[in-house]
């Protein structure tokens, strides 16, 4: 019941999403599809070959449009033109070793494309709800058992990170200063690791098996000790959806939420490598004994009450299930699966 509302929501809504070319923004529009969302897609073109934006066609049934959030005058129009009620902003640079390959541009698009956005929205009398996504690293992480809960200091060792922190500064600022008095609710969600069929982003762990698996190579682990968060794109996504939907009736709620899987759940990368590697049927992986490369955060765990208690939003399928799944979608593709049809049955499976 809770789900058909949900849908019965989003039919006939008008929505921007930010980032739709890439693998979250991807399954997102699908999944706004198949609920009836009028959808506009912003992004840059899809930046890895290949990419589920093409491979699942995900333009169809859309408006997409290639806009770099960089450029203030053409989003700006672009938002004026779709007139959204709901903005979902997935845009970034999402990567912590290209952050420090490229800090200025970093700092660009995930300080400066979040405030284009975000003054895009003023004055603009249809919006009502915006959900803005950073991400678990926007914490002042000190690598302690300690999960981080949305009132903890924020900050950030790597460019990546502490281009997130500083948009969670002016997420907040732009809801305070101007966007809560204008009737736009404001949120800003921070989610762990995801995994799922279909990335194929170089330095993502799953993505990084899967190349070198289906070539006949050994896979090359740097840190397989660090601990992440690790859940389902669908597990964020709905999260994400969840959000903007409370948001809409209560925006009284607007503020930052942590989205990830249960505390207890958080796993090494050797774990999820060699839960990935058994569900794939085969693979060879080369452990590194020493750290490989610029700093990386060893322990990351997230506390995840807030959204549970005040959004009901908790995690549907454990680490196990979630990896299991994503291989079998890479499976299913590579013996000829269409993108499209294997990514709709898993959002129809996760909506049972």
């Amino acid at each position: 019941m809770v789900m058909a509302a949900a849908q019965g929501f989003w039919q006939g809504k008008r929505v921007l999403l930010t980032g739709h070319t890439g693998f979250k923004g991807a399954w997102l529009s699908l999944w706004l599809q198949r609920r009836g969302a009028v959808l506009t897609g912003v992004s840059l073109a899809p930046s890895t070959q290949p990419n589920l934006f093409e491979l699942a066609k995900v333009e169809q049934g859309m408006t997409s449009t290639f806009c770099d959030i960089r450029d203030a005058q053409g989003l700006a129009r672009i938002v004026r033109e779709a007139r959204p009620e709901v903005v979902l902003h997935l845009a970034a640079q999402a990567l912590v070793r290209p952050g420090y390959q490229d800090p200025v541009g970093t700092y660009a698009s995930n300080i400066m494309g979040t405030v284009h956005l975000l003054d895009a929205l003023r004055g603009l009398d249809s919006a009502r709800v915006a959900v803005m996504v950073t991400t678990d690293k926007v914490y002042r992480n000190h690598e302690t058992v300690y999960p981080y809960r949305e009132d903890d200091p924020l900050g950030g060792h790597d460019p990546y990170s502490a281009s997130k922190a500083a948009s969670e500064i002016v997420i907040s600022s732009y809801r305070d200063a101007f966007l809560a008095a204008q009737g736009v609710a404001v949120a800003s969600a921070r989610a762990g690791n995801v995994i799922g069929g279909g990335d194929w982003s170089a330095d993502r762990l799953i993505p990084d098996a899967v190349r070198a698996w289906q070539s006949g190579q050994v896979l090359d682990i740097r840190r397989p000790l660090a601990i992440r968060p690790w859940q389902h794109v669908l597990s964020s996504l709905a999260a994400y959806l969840t959000l903007a939907e409370r948001l809409w009736t209560q925006p009284e709620l607007a503020s930052a939420y942590n989205f990830g899987p249960l505390t207890h759940e958080a796993a090494t990368v050797r774990e999820v490598v060699e839960l990935a590697r058994h569900a794939y049927g085969a693979g060879s992986v080369h452990y590194e004994t020493a750290s490989q490369g610029p700093h990386e955060a060893g322990l990351l765990s997230l506390e995840i009450a807030k959204a549970r208690d005040v959004l009901g939003v908790s995690p549907k399928w454990g680490l196990t299930e979630t990896v299991n799944r994503t291989m079998a979608w890479y499976r299913a593709h590579h013996d000829g699966g269409f993108a499209r049809d294997l990514c709709e049955a898993e959002i129809a499976q996760y909506e049972e």
